[in-house]
């Protein structure tokens, strides 16, 4: 499909690679081109690092990996000597099998999960199926194989930087989960964020599925115009979840059967139902006792003299963990901290932890920083580290209570990633089973 052509591709990162290699298998010549001169060479395809002259940019099309800034020199650079510049997903998305229907998912928090959960349901319904985007697997992986890739219903979840250039992405039904302050340092306010969230529904079908959150102000006014079948989360026509059971537009579905815990996750499983049934899905065909959850999100890991540990790693920002809050069934112990994220509003979180936390414990660089910001919010101990913390939690916690990480913050004071957290966690959550 691309024999003779010339793909120069920006940023040598796994989406880079990805669509470098696409570029191969359809013909065409491929050049990875990145700032940084130490990045992986990659065999069969021509490695530019380092000082980028305009020449390297020259190509039949150019294609942007979503860790460059679409605004950025680099990509400016690009316009002035090719007509074609998309990205990744954009690119991607013009070698989609014909008839394949994409269910698209973002927002600030969430999307993950939700992207899983739809993925799952497919699955379960008989259809062979792809999960990936932002998610594990880039696009330009899942297409490699033309025609023949395998799969006929996709579930994607795309950032805000995938978004910036878009190109042909054309899902069937898409979802903008939330729009909260985060990545302001690419988009510059949450205006920007907001309308960047919201070419997701640009190419949309007339009947596609277009949903975003009840009562969101500011995403209501920037998709107003977009194309799609308007659907709410929250209210129908859409979806409204209500203890066990989620409402869609013509009929209900069974939640009680999850065995992934929290009414966050219910609620994540009532939108999964409504992006699949935008998909083809029968309503008697979706199962949503097949989900599981996905690890450091509300994941739990173990049970220990009667207490649940739950491990929430990835919730990064203050958003995630109020989300978190909300899900829980049990009283918890509630663990913050980390590395502060600029703009973050824990005080915001005083009125749940009066509702949800047996205690608070407030650790890493940003833990005096939370402890005076929730102060009030419940019972409040301060601690080192992550390790001090789950000691105080065991301490503690009652039976039948819950020790919820959610930290609110990045992991960047004390671990590589918010795997890492998660995974130091497990490993301090089992440790009393590995004695006892």
């Amino acid at each position: 499909m691309l024999t003779g052509k010339s793909i120069a591709v920006l940023g040598a990162g796994r989406s880079g690679q990805a669509a470098a290699a696409l570029a191969r298998r359809l013909g065409a010549s491929a050049r990875l081109i990145d700032e940084n001169p130490r990045a992986a060479v990659i065999d069969g395809v021509e490695c530019v690092y380092g000082e980028i002259g305009d020449e390297a940019l020259e190509a039949d099309t150019v294609v942007v990996s979503p860790g460059i800034a679409a605004g950025g020199g680099l990509v400016t650079r690009a316009r002035a000597v090719c007509d074609d510049v998309v990205g990744e997903l954009g690119f991607a998305s013009r070698f989609v099998p014909d008839g394949a229907r994409i269910a698209a998912i973002t927002g600030t928090n969430g999307k993950s999960t939700v992207t899983a959960f739809t993925a799952q349901l497919l699955s379960a319904a008989g259809f062979e199926t792809f999960a990936g985007g932002n998610l594990g697997t880039p696009l330009s992986d899942a297409v490699a194989g033309g025609s023949e890739a395998g799969w006929e219903v996709a579930a994607v979840e795309v950032s805000s930087y995938q978004l910036e250039l878009p190109g042909d992405f054309t899902p069937a039904a898409a979802a903008v989960l939330n729009v909260t302050p985060d990545h302001l340092a690419r988009h510059k306010t949450l205006e920007v964020y907001a309308q960047t969230k919201c070419r997701i529904f640009e190419r949309l079908p007339p009947d596609g599925v277009s949903a975003i959150p009840l009562g969101d102000a500011l995403l209501e006014r920037v998709a107003a115009e977009r194309p799609g079948r308007r659907c709410t989360l929250g209210a129908l026509p859409g979806v409204l979840v209500r203890g066990d059971t989620a409402f869609l537009d013509d009929g209900e579905v069974d939640l009680s059967g999850m065995r992934v815990p929290g009414a966050i996750n219910r609620w994540n499983a009532g939108v999964a139902c409504l992006l699949a049934r935008g998909l083809g899905v029968p309503l008697e065909a979706l199962d949503p006792s097949v989900l599981e959850g996905l690890p450091h999100r509300m994941e739990l890991v173990c049970a220990v003299d009667g207490v649940s540990w739950i491990n929430d790693s990835k919730a990064t920002n203050v958003e995630a963990t109020l989300a978190a809050l909300s899900g829980l069934e049990h009283p918890a112990v509630v663990l913050l901290g980390g590395f502060p994220k600029p703009g973050s509003r824990y005080q915001s979180l005083i009125a749940p932890l009066q509702r949800r936390a047996r205690a608070v414990i407030a650790f890493g660089e940003a833990g005096p920083r939370i402890a005076e910001a929730v102060r009030g919010g419940a019972p409040l101990h301060e601690a080192r580290d992550l390790a001090e913390a789950c000691e105080l939690a065991r301490a503690i916690a009652r039976t039948g209570d819950a020790v919820l990480l959610s930290p609110a913050c990045s992991s960047f004071d004390a671990f590589r990633n918010f795997e890492h957290r998660g995974e130091v966690f497990r490993e301090l959550a089992r440790a009393r089973t590995v004695e006892s």
